[in-house]
């Protein structure tokens, strides 16, 4: 007798590595950490720079892996021009692609782009009293004060895109019925719903741990070697 939970693992394949899962959730943690950090007041001001220290080095890591990690990790994989776009729309539920679709990979792009100017700006921007970014010390205070403009400009088109995104994968899986959210979770999708020879092999964890720890480390010697700031009040 075929035990029906084995046919099913085998009916499985892996897409989403383990590097893509694990940086997806944790930019979810950092990105509400900031938000409620910066809300919570200037006693907070600390580990709101460590969220945004952590988004800046999970962003420069998937953006780096969307050219070195794997296949459907890379945006060769997934990017697409506006043929390809409509041409997925016309399909409709018959389109099988194995990750992001070409009309979600606008999506992507655009939250790692407003990702990376929001944690980028955030390390030379102030809050005008009495707290700054770590690299402020480079610019003058009218400088930092445009780029902290930026980063609330930034902020604002986060929320959107979120609000789009979170829309887009709840359609998704309640009207199209795919489920995304667990396949980013397990990193496995149906067989079923791929097209031939789509999946992984493996994650190459390895690789992506020397990445994290190098980008880390450039961030920090950044951090150790920039020149004091001083927020004026006038």
């Amino acid at each position: 007798m075929i035990d029906r939970n084995e046919t099913d693992r085998n009916d499985l394949r892996l897409i989403w590595d383990l590097p893509v899962r694990i940086v997806h959730w944790a930019l979810v943690l950092c990105v509400a950490g900031s938000v409620i950090t910066h809300y919570a007041g200037a006693e907070w001001f600390g580990w709101h720079r460590r969220c945004g220290y952590a988004v800046l080095v999970l962003t420069a890591f998937r953006i780096l892996w969307g050219f070195v990690g794997t296949r459907h990790a890379r945006f060769a994989d997934f990017v697409r021009g506006p043929r390809a776009i409509l041409a997925y729309l016309r399909a409709g539920p018959a389109a099988r692609v194995a990750g992001h679709n070409p009309l979600g990979a606008l999506s992507v792009i655009a939250l790692l782009a407003t990702l990376l100017t929001q944690a980028v700006t955030g390390l030379f921007a102030n809050d005008e009293v009495m707290n700054a970014g770590p690299l402020m010390g480079y610019l003058s205070q009218a400088w930092s004060n445009r780029i902290t403009g930026w980063h609330h400009l930034s902020a604002n088109v986060l929320w959107g895109l979120i609000a789009l995104h979170v829309s887009a994968v709840l359609y998704y899986v309640w009207v199209r019925r795919q489920p995304i959210i667990r396949a980013m979770i397990t990193g496995r999708r149906a067989r079923a719903e791929l097209p031939p020879s789509a999946g992984i092999a493996h994650s190459r964890t390895r690789l992506a741990a020397i990445l994290i720890l190098l980008l880390t480390g450039l961030l920090a010697l950044a951090i150790r070697t920039a020149p004091e700031a001083a927020v004026s009040l006038f």
